[in-house]
């Protein structure tokens, strides 16, 4: 779990200032890549924190079946807010859900490697459906940014085929919606 001073927020609202929009934190100029920005005509509405693991499976290589790989099946993932209140999930889909019932599925438009070793990558995602009028409702764009671990384990034998590991991982998620 996070440390209350370790988390951030915006609350839900619509912030309309330009650096906001590109990318950048409200504790500072963090670096986002350019690939990984929001559109210019979307503005942060909010971040939470994301505390959990991401599961792998250990499968034979399709281009060589004589070789193992651990395949990512899904995350799962409780998200905090600057409160360190736990105020919905992380799943598969990918998905966030929040308690007020609200829901966005998004889709994968570009990444970019962790600043951290061992982490998962940065990405920018989409959304690709949206359900109920709540915290999640109007998200257009997604940012997976700051991870701690989460990399699936860098070795795989015939032994572990079929095998599930679950490895934890840390992450801010900054979330956009269309500017007012």
């Amino acid at each position: 779990m996070f440390r209350q001073d370790r988390l951030r927020s915006v609350g839900v609202v619509f912030l309309g200032l330009s650096s906001l929009a590109g990318g950048q934190s409200m504790k500072g100029a963090r670096s986002v890549p350019e690939a990984l920005k929001a559109p210019a005509d979307q503005v942060l509405a909010f971040e939470l924190q994301a505390s959990g693991v991401q599961i792998y499976e250990c499968r034979a290589r399709q281009d060589d079946p004589a070789r193992f790989e651990w395949v990512f099946r899904a995350p799962e993932a409780d998200l905090f807010d600057a409160s360190g209140q736990r105020v919905g999930r992380h799943y598969g889909g990918p998905t966030w859900e929040g308690q007020d019932g609200s829901k966005v599925v998004g889709e994968v438009k570009a990444k970019d490697t962790s600043r951290s070793s061992g982490s998962i990558p940065w990405l920018l995602l989409g959304a690709k459906s949206n359900a109920g009028p709540g915290r999640f409702g109007p998200v257009r764009s997604i940012q997976r940014l700051d991870t701690v671990g989460g990399a699936a384990p860098a070795s795989a034998s015939p032994a572990q085929v079929g095998q599930e590991v679950r490895v934890p991982y840390r992450a801010t998620y900054a979330f956009y919606v269309n500017r007012p």
